[in-house]
């Protein structure tokens, strides 16, 4: 039974509103002044206080103010027999409920205590979901910030201050226009999920502070969508992931780096390669055999960079573009130009101005456009075709190609200037074939993700896979293998991906072509594998067969990636 607080100087009428609500099945205390109520009011608490306006040497604003002040849940009526604006706006202001006139009847009274106790358990049942939720936000352990479609923030816990460095004094404002001790990478990434309304997520980005060097965090975003469909926003989360890199370096072999998959020694070496030269402005040159993963390095070395990371990473293929447009395509036109520019176009390099500009297959640029890539790399300045002011901008340049650029230097088909600029360091992407130990967990990634992508249950691939694959030479490097388990993953209609589901291209081709793996090193592989079937897999019947240890069977099974 819900419990109502009746106050008024007069007794006749505590009695009439005492049977009013009681007929209406309400339990009613009354009290007949001010400090009557106050003393009563201490006691467990009323589901509703219903006082007159005045209460002898006090009013019942003044009660209204004192229930506001003790921070009692319960909502107040105001009655007065001589209503004025005055005293119904302070009313309404200290947080009175409602305002009525006397005289009350028992259907208007009962109206107006029925809304307010269903206000009341409204708000009781609102500030509990906000408890819960309150609670939920601060044991997380990643920073969460919600912010609205103009990029205010609505809400964040308490792992945003020691993550990302913001208080609760941040709330109301703009995430990208906060002044905050570090790189700010992750508002481009916040600008991006509230555009296009869908999640995004990266992984392992460097996220400088002032009082927290080289932190490492993965940021997911999703969109922010009301019960009725209504786009509100963007929430963000952001991990930090700092001790497990930490973890990760301490070991010798990392599984995979900034989505790079790989733990040969090849690998391992290139990952500190990046990590070295990531931080810094210079030029790179990124050389490698189509799908080595040229575009996967270039990315690692954008967000790698702490001043850069969180400005734009634009990538341009020089041989995907018409030689008469390039030069446009790089660095913009004025309106009027050349035919067809009817409008003024700002070029790549100015659009990726404090971020990075990948130029791919960068051999097949033309000889007459390289004189003015060169120029613009000495003076870090473009002018617009058919301009003729001087643009200044600050772009890193990444440059990666499949070709050997030394021997078009020495045909006359790059100019050896530009070479030796572009060249300030230069990265080597392994083929497939020189670190095949990263066959198996390559293969393993594959599959998971495609066990994903297809909603299939895949556990992996049979050790006659394997096998042909170490057999194999990948002129299409790590991009063939992944076209190759695509296939497979899409006609495997079992747990395990087989022989039968692996393209026919493969199955003939991996006979005509010459087997990597040295003869002594694949006898070993034919050796174990035999030996694991014959024992079904069993590790320590396996070491008992081939006369060794199990310490021993593990490391050549990884070495040769048969886990």
């Amino acid at each position: 039974m819900k419990s109502v607080l009746v106050v008024d100087d007069e007794k006749i009428l505590r009695y009439t509103f005492s049977e009013f609500l009681e007929e209406g099945g309400y339990a009613v205390t009354t009290a007949e002044n001010y400090d009557d109520a106050l003393g009563k009011l201490e006691k467990p608490a009323f589901d509703l206080v219903i006082t007159d306006i005045i209460l002898g040497g006090k009013t019942g604003i003044d009660l209204l103010q004192k229930i506001k002040e003790m921070e009692l849940a319960c909502p107040v009526i105001v009655l007065t027999g001589y209503p004025d604006v005055e005293t119904a706006t302070e009313a309404v202001r200290l947080g009175a409920f409602n305002y009525l006139s006397k005289p009350v009847d028992q259907e208007m009274l009962l109206n107006a205590v029925r809304i307010a106790i269903k206000y009341k358990e409204s708000k009781e049942k609102e500030d509990k979901y906000k408890s819960n939720l309150e609670a939920i936000y601060k044991s997380v352990n990643e920073a969460i910030i919600t912010v609205d479609t103009d990029l205010k923030i609505i809400e964040l816990n308490n792992a945003a201050e020691s993550i990302c460095g913001l208080t609760r004094k941040e709330i109301g404002k703009r995430y990208d226009m906060l002044s905050r001790p570090c790189s700010g990478s992750c508002s481009e990434i916040l600008k991006t999920a509230v555009s296009t309304k869908k999640p995004g997520e990266i992984h392992r980005i460097e996220c400088y502070r002032n009082d927290r060097q080289n932190q490492l965090v993965t940021i997911t975003t999703s969109p922010l969508i009301y019960k009725k469909g209504e786009f509100a926003g963007a929430i963000m989360v952001v991990a930090d992931e700092t001790r497990v890199a930490e973890l990760e370096r301490s070991l010798n072999d990392r599984k995979s780096f900034k989505n790079i998959i790989g733990t040969s020694e090849k690998m391992q070496e290139l990952y500190d390669l990046i990590e070295n030269i990531s931080r810094v402005d210079s030029t790179v040159l990124i050389i490698g055999e189509s799908g080595t993963g040229k575009e996967l390095v270039a990315q690692a070395l954008h967000y790698g960079n702490p001043k850069r990371s969180g400005k734009p990473l634009i990538f341009i293929n020089c041989a995907a573009i018409p030689e008469n447009l390039i030069e446009s395509e790089l660095f913009g036109h004025e309106k009027g130009a050349f035919t067809g520019a009817i409008s003024l176009q700002r070029g790549k390099f100015e659009l990726a101005s404090g971020g990075t500009i990948v130029l791919d297959e960068i051999g097949d640029m033309p000889l007459a456009l390289q004189v003015k890539l060169l120029r613009v790399l000495e003076q870090s300045e473009i002018q617009r075709v058919g301009g003729k002011e001087t643009i200044p901008i600050d772009t890193r340049v990444i440059a990666s190609t499949n070709k050997e650029l030394r021997k078009k230097v020495e045909e006359g088909l790059f100019r050896e200037d530009l070479y030796y600029r572009l060249n300030v360091i230069e990265l080597t992407m392994p083929p497939l074939r020189e670190r095949m130990t990263d066959i198996n967990l390559l293969t393993t990634h594959f599959v998971e993700n495609f066990s994903k992508k297809f909603q299939k249950t895949m556990k992996g691939v049979s050790s006659d896979v394997i096998k042909a694959f170490m057999e194999y030479s990948w002129p299409g490097n790590v991009r063939e293998l992944e076209h190759f388990l695509e296939h497979a993953a899409i006609l495997s209609s079992g747990p395990v991906i087989t022989m039968d589901d692996l393209p026919k291209q493969f199955l003939s081709d991996k006979d005509k072509k010459e087997i990597s793996i040295p003869s002594d090193s694949e006898k070993e592989v034919d050796r174990i594998l035999n030996a694991l079937k014959q024992a079904r897999w069993n590790k320590t019947e396996t070491a008992k067969t081939l006369k060794m240890d199990r310490s021993t069977l593990y490391r050549k099974m990884q070495k040769y990636g048969l886990t």
